[in-house]
Protein backbone atom coordinates (compact mmCIF):
# COMPACT_ATOMS: atom_id res chain seq x y z
CA UNK A 1 0.00 0.00 0.00
CA UNK A 2 1.66 3.20 -1.15
CA UNK A 3 1.63 6.63 0.50
CA UNK A 4 -0.80 7.85 -2.18
CA UNK A 5 -3.23 5.03 -1.42
CA UNK A 6 -2.96 5.74 2.30
CA UNK A 7 -3.91 9.39 1.74
CA UNK A 8 -7.11 8.37 -0.07
CA UNK A 9 -8.72 6.85 3.02
CA UNK A 10 -8.30 9.79 5.41
CA UNK A 11 -8.60 13.58 5.29
CA UNK A 12 -6.70 15.15 8.18
CA UNK A 13 -2.93 15.46 8.38
CA UNK A 14 -2.80 13.63 11.70
CA UNK A 15 -4.72 10.65 10.36
CA UNK A 16 -2.58 10.56 7.21
CA UNK A 17 0.54 10.58 9.34
CA UNK A 18 -0.86 7.75 11.48
CA UNK A 19 -1.65 5.68 8.39
CA UNK A 20 1.81 6.23 6.94
CA UNK A 21 3.44 5.40 10.26
CA UNK A 22 1.57 2.13 10.72
CA UNK A 23 2.16 0.94 7.14
CA UNK A 24 5.85 1.82 7.27
CA UNK A 25 6.42 0.25 10.70
CA UNK A 26 4.60 -2.94 9.69
CA UNK A 27 6.45 -3.04 6.35
CA UNK A 28 9.92 -2.72 7.87
CA UNK A 29 9.21 -5.19 10.66
CA UNK A 30 9.36 -2.75 13.56
CA UNK A 31 5.75 -3.73 14.22
CA UNK A 32 6.02 -7.46 13.61
CA UNK A 33 3.16 -9.88 13.04
CA UNK A 34 1.46 -10.54 16.37
CA UNK A 35 2.49 -7.24 17.98
CA UNK A 36 -0.34 -5.40 19.75
CA UNK A 37 -0.93 -1.82 18.60
CA UNK A 38 -1.46 1.04 21.07
CA UNK A 39 -5.04 1.81 22.08
CA UNK A 40 -7.17 4.14 19.93
CA UNK A 41 -7.00 6.87 22.58
CA UNK A 42 -3.20 6.77 22.62
CA UNK A 43 -2.98 6.89 18.80
CA UNK A 44 -5.48 9.75 18.74
CA UNK A 45 -3.43 11.82 21.19
CA UNK A 46 -0.07 10.94 19.65
CA UNK A 47 -1.03 11.88 16.09
CA UNK A 48 -3.53 14.64 16.92
CA UNK A 49 -6.31 12.80 15.09
CA UNK A 50 -9.91 12.30 16.16
CA UNK A 51 -10.98 8.91 17.47
CA UNK A 52 -13.21 8.56 14.40
CA UNK A 53 -10.25 9.20 12.08
CA UNK A 54 -8.16 6.64 13.97
CA UNK A 55 -10.95 4.08 13.59
CA UNK A 56 -11.14 4.79 9.84
CA UNK A 57 -7.39 4.23 9.48
CA UNK A 58 -7.54 0.99 11.46
CA UNK A 59 -10.62 -0.10 9.52
CA UNK A 60 -8.78 0.40 6.22
CA UNK A 61 -5.74 -1.56 7.42
CA UNK A 62 -8.05 -4.30 8.69
CA UNK A 63 -9.85 -4.48 5.32
CA UNK A 64 -6.45 -4.98 3.67
CA UNK A 65 -5.59 -7.78 6.07
CA UNK A 66 -2.74 -5.95 7.77
CA UNK A 67 -4.25 -5.96 11.25
CA UNK A 68 -6.83 -7.91 13.19
CA UNK A 69 -9.04 -6.65 16.00
CA UNK A 70 -10.08 -8.90 18.86
CA UNK A 71 -12.91 -7.68 21.09
CA UNK A 72 -11.67 -7.30 24.64
CA UNK A 73 -8.03 -7.87 23.67
CA UNK A 74 -7.03 -5.15 21.23
CA UNK A 75 -5.59 -4.66 17.74
CA UNK A 76 -2.74 -6.80 16.45
CA UNK A 77 -0.50 -6.84 13.37
CA UNK A 78 -1.68 -9.67 11.11
CA UNK A 79 0.41 -9.43 7.94
CA UNK A 80 3.08 -7.46 6.06
CA UNK A 81 1.83 -5.30 3.14
CA UNK A 82 2.41 -6.59 -0.37
CA UNK A 83 4.94 -4.62 -2.37
CA UNK A 84 2.65 -4.35 -5.39
CA UNK A 85 0.24 -1.41 -5.55
CA UNK A 86 -2.71 -3.54 -6.64
CA UNK A 87 -4.79 -2.80 -3.57
CA UNK A 88 -6.98 0.29 -3.99
CA UNK A 89 -7.18 0.17 -7.81
CA UNK A 90 -10.88 -0.65 -7.62
CA UNK A 91 -11.62 2.49 -5.64
CA UNK A 92 -9.39 4.60 -7.84
CA UNK A 93 -11.34 3.50 -10.90
CA UNK A 94 -14.64 4.88 -9.55
CA UNK A 95 -15.38 8.31 -11.01
CA UNK A 96 -17.26 11.11 -9.19
CA UNK A 97 -20.09 10.75 -11.72
CA UNK A 98 -20.42 7.04 -10.95
CA UNK A 99 -20.39 7.80 -7.25
CA UNK A 100 -23.25 10.28 -7.64
CA UNK A 101 -25.31 7.74 -9.58
CA UNK A 102 -24.85 5.20 -6.80
CA UNK A 103 -25.58 7.71 -4.04
CA UNK A 104 -28.85 8.69 -5.70
CA UNK A 105 -29.90 5.04 -5.60
CA UNK A 106 -28.64 4.15 -2.12
CA UNK A 107 -28.88 7.15 0.20
CA UNK A 108 -32.64 7.84 -0.16
CA UNK A 109 -33.15 4.41 1.43
CA UNK A 110 -31.34 5.40 4.66
CA UNK A 111 -34.26 7.15 6.38
CA UNK A 112 -36.33 3.95 6.51
CA UNK A 113 -33.65 2.41 8.74
CA UNK A 114 -32.69 5.52 10.70
CA UNK A 115 -36.25 6.36 11.75
CA UNK A 116 -36.57 2.82 13.10
CA UNK A 117 -33.20 2.37 14.78
CA UNK A 118 -31.67 5.81 15.29
CA UNK A 119 -30.86 6.62 18.93
CA UNK A 120 -30.57 9.94 20.79
CA UNK A 121 -26.79 9.46 20.69
CA UNK A 122 -26.93 9.09 16.90
CA UNK A 123 -28.88 12.32 16.53
CA UNK A 124 -26.57 14.16 18.94
CA UNK A 125 -23.61 13.16 16.76
CA UNK A 126 -25.42 14.43 13.66
CA UNK A 127 -26.07 17.76 15.38
CA UNK A 128 -22.40 18.02 16.36
CA UNK A 129 -21.29 17.39 12.76
CA UNK A 130 -23.67 20.04 11.45
CA UNK A 131 -22.53 22.62 14.01
CA UNK A 132 -18.87 21.92 13.25
CA UNK A 133 -19.43 22.13 9.49
CA UNK A 134 -21.28 25.43 9.82
CA UNK A 135 -18.39 26.82 11.88
CA UNK A 136 -15.73 25.56 9.43
CA UNK A 137 -13.36 28.24 8.13
CA UNK A 138 -12.03 26.32 5.12
CA UNK A 139 -13.44 24.08 2.40
CA UNK A 140 -11.29 21.23 3.71
CA UNK A 141 -12.69 21.60 7.23
CA UNK A 142 -16.23 21.83 5.88
CA UNK A 143 -15.67 18.68 3.81
CA UNK A 144 -14.31 16.86 6.86
CA UNK A 145 -17.44 17.51 8.91
CA UNK A 146 -19.69 16.92 5.91
CA UNK A 147 -18.07 13.50 5.63
CA UNK A 148 -18.45 12.98 9.38
CA UNK A 149 -22.18 13.68 9.04
CA UNK A 150 -22.49 11.04 6.33
CA UNK A 151 -20.64 8.62 8.59
CA UNK A 152 -23.06 9.45 11.43
CA UNK A 153 -26.01 8.73 9.13
CA UNK A 154 -24.50 5.38 8.21
CA UNK A 155 -23.91 4.49 11.86
CA UNK A 156 -27.52 5.44 12.70
CA UNK A 157 -28.85 2.75 10.36
CA UNK A 158 -27.36 0.12 12.72
CA UNK A 159 -26.85 -2.04 9.67
CA UNK A 160 -23.26 -3.17 9.10
CA UNK A 161 -23.76 -3.99 5.43
CA UNK A 162 -25.06 -0.49 4.71
CA UNK A 163 -22.22 0.99 6.74
CA UNK A 164 -19.64 -0.82 4.63
CA UNK A 165 -21.23 0.36 1.39
CA UNK A 166 -21.23 3.97 2.60
CA UNK A 167 -17.64 3.64 3.85
CA UNK A 168 -16.66 2.79 0.27
CA UNK A 169 -18.49 5.92 -0.89
CA UNK A 170 -16.52 7.94 1.68
CA UNK A 171 -13.25 6.56 0.35
CA UNK A 172 -14.18 7.61 -3.19
CA UNK A 173 -15.14 11.09 -1.91
CA UNK A 174 -11.64 11.39 -0.45
CA UNK A 175 -9.99 10.97 -3.84
CA UNK A 176 -8.38 14.02 -5.40
CA UNK A 177 -10.77 14.32 -8.34
CA UNK A 178 -13.86 14.61 -6.11
CA UNK A 179 -12.12 17.17 -3.92
CA UNK A 180 -11.15 19.32 -6.91
CA UNK A 181 -14.69 19.27 -8.27
CA UNK A 182 -16.16 20.13 -4.87
CA UNK A 183 -13.69 22.96 -4.26
CA UNK A 184 -14.47 24.54 -7.65
CA UNK A 185 -18.23 24.23 -7.19
CA UNK A 186 -18.63 25.14 -3.51
CA UNK A 187 -19.61 28.80 -3.48
CA UNK A 188 -20.71 30.45 -0.20
CA UNK A 189 -24.31 30.40 -1.42
CA UNK A 190 -24.18 26.70 -2.25
CA UNK A 191 -22.55 25.89 1.05
CA UNK A 192 -25.40 27.67 2.86
CA UNK A 193 -27.89 25.62 0.84
CA UNK A 194 -26.11 22.39 1.80
CA UNK A 195 -26.13 23.39 5.46
CA UNK A 196 -29.86 24.16 5.35
CA UNK A 197 -30.52 20.80 3.71
CA UNK A 198 -28.45 19.00 6.35
CA UNK A 199 -30.46 20.70 9.10
CA UNK A 200 -33.77 19.82 7.44
CA UNK A 201 -32.69 16.20 7.00
CA UNK A 202 -31.63 15.69 10.60
CA UNK A 203 -34.75 17.42 11.92
CA UNK A 204 -36.96 15.13 9.83
CA UNK A 205 -35.08 12.07 11.07
CA UNK A 206 -35.48 13.19 14.68
CA UNK A 207 -39.23 13.54 14.04
CA UNK A 208 -39.21 10.00 12.57
CA UNK A 209 -40.60 11.56 9.37
CA UNK A 210 -39.31 9.12 6.78
CA UNK A 211 -41.07 10.67 3.78
CA UNK A 212 -39.71 14.18 4.39
CA UNK A 213 -36.22 12.88 5.14
CA UNK A 214 -36.18 10.89 1.91
CA UNK A 215 -37.34 13.94 -0.05
CA UNK A 216 -34.64 16.14 1.49
CA UNK A 217 -31.91 13.60 0.70
CA UNK A 218 -33.02 13.33 -2.91
CA UNK A 219 -33.13 17.13 -3.32
CA UNK A 220 -29.74 17.46 -1.65
CA UNK A 221 -28.08 14.88 -3.89
CA UNK A 222 -29.63 16.31 -7.05
CA UNK A 223 -28.38 19.76 -6.01
CA UNK A 224 -24.85 18.41 -5.53
CA UNK A 225 -25.00 16.66 -8.90
CA UNK A 226 -26.06 19.86 -10.66
CA UNK A 227 -23.40 21.89 -8.92
CA UNK A 228 -20.61 19.40 -9.66
CA UNK A 229 -21.48 18.50 -13.23
CA UNK A 230 -23.83 21.24 -14.44
CA UNK A 231 -26.77 18.89 -14.84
Amino acid sequence: MSEIEVSQVVRTNGAKELARYLVEEISNGTLAVGIKLPAERELSERFNASRGAVRRVLGELKSRGLITQVVGSGTFVAAVPETTPAAGKGIGAISPAELMQARLLIEPMLPSLIVQYGTPQDFARMDECIERSEAAKTVEEFEHWDGALHEALAVATHNNFIRQILELATQVREQGEWGRLKQRSLTPERRTTYEDQHRALVNALKDRDEATARQVIEQHLLQIQRNLFGR
